[in-house]
């Protein structure tokens, strides 16, 4: 192998420059000549890619999203988007492809397995909606940021004896309002992947208000539910001032944290290793803090997870 590429792809999270940064800088290490393609699998199937030399990588590991810029790219699923991007990358001579992205983006570098292209997938998406992996690239920066934006929340509805609603990502997996809502110590949360009822919080919040509890911060995850509704449902039904807020793409940019940072760059480097040792359609994921690599497809079969014991035990210690 003398030539390889690496692309990100779907949403941008934290963290994804220092995995292109590793898999550009092993592959210099190895003697290897590293491509980008820029705006992912639209830019593989227009034909937009770049050499990438160590000096254009130098420094970016701490900026958040990513110098190859993103894209989502529907052409990508059809067969006529898949040839053409084959087309591109025997055109370029390219023998080897990382991807960094989400579940969308492994589907992607699957199909083009399947069709013989060596693909790698890294996981980099913050909604930590991938179930092989313990944590993806992005995940604990978001986290981190909506912990202290919750915090400067509850400043200030403290201080006018309010409610607060802040809504954070996650469509389908409510992994960061439960590690968020835990870590900033909230009252409440809500998570697509467990049934609520609002009118029980409704008569939690009053019962709270009784014994001199004066503010609380619900965090709900955008797959469950939209903070300036709830908010208002919530008003109505006590009479409470609630205040809504929804930190939206916040969540995704920004200097990525160290521990994002350590995996990405850990990652990257096994995703170099695995394409020298002639394997292909895996992906790479952090298992009790080790890096390991799975098979693309048995990877994307297995369903998602929550934990639901850390659900429950917060809402023992809020006692609702």
């Amino acid at each position: 192998m003398r030539k390889i590429a690496v692309l990100t792809s779907g949403g941008d999270a934290p963290g994804m420059n220092a995995a292109i940064a590793a898999v550009v800088r092993t592959a210099k290490s190895k003697g290897l000549s590293a491509w980008g393609v820029m705006r992912g699998y639209a830019g593989l199937i227009e034909g937009t890619l770049v050499e990438i030399s160590s000096a254009m990588v130098s420094g970016i590991a701490n900026k958040g999203g990513t110098i190859l810029k993103t894209s989502r790219c529907p052409e990508m699923m059809t067969e006529e988007g898949q040839e053409q991007a084959i087309r591109v990358l025997n055109a370029f001579g390219i023998e080897g492809l990382v991807i960094i992205g989400g579940d969308g983006s492994f589907k992607g570098a699957q199909t083009l397995a399947k069709k013989g292209i060596p693909t790698i997938g890294i996981p980099g998406t913050v909604d930590n909606d991938l179930a092989y992996t313990d944590f993806t690239i992005g995940f604990d920066t978001s986290v981190n940021y909506a912990v202290t934006e919750i915090a400067k929340i509850r400043d200030t509805m403290q201080s006018h004896d309010r409610i607060g609603v802040t809504e954070v990502m996650g469509n389908k997996c409510g992994d960061i309002a439960l590690h968020a809502g835990v870590a900033a110590d909230v009252e409440y949360i809500i998570v697509p992947e467990i049934e609520f009822d609002v009118d029980e919080i409704c008569q939690s919040l009053r019962a709270r208000r009784i014994k001199g509890q004066t503010t609380s911060i619900i965090v709900i995850a955008e797959g469950a539910g939209k903070s300036e509704a709830l908010a208002n449902y919530i008003r109505a039904k006590t009479g409470f001032d609630v205040k809504a807020n929804a930190l939206s793409y916040t969540q995704r940019g920004g200097i990525p944290t160290s521990f994002d940072r350590l995996i990405a760059t850990r990652m990257g480097i096994r995703a170099v290793d695995l394409l020298l040792e002639g394997k292909a359609g895996r992906v790479i994921g952090v298992s009790t803090n080790q890096i390991m690599d799975y098979d693309i497809g048995e990877a994307l079969a297995i369903e998602n997870r929550f934990d639901k014991e850390l659900y429950k035990r917060h809402q023992e210690l809020n006692n609702y």
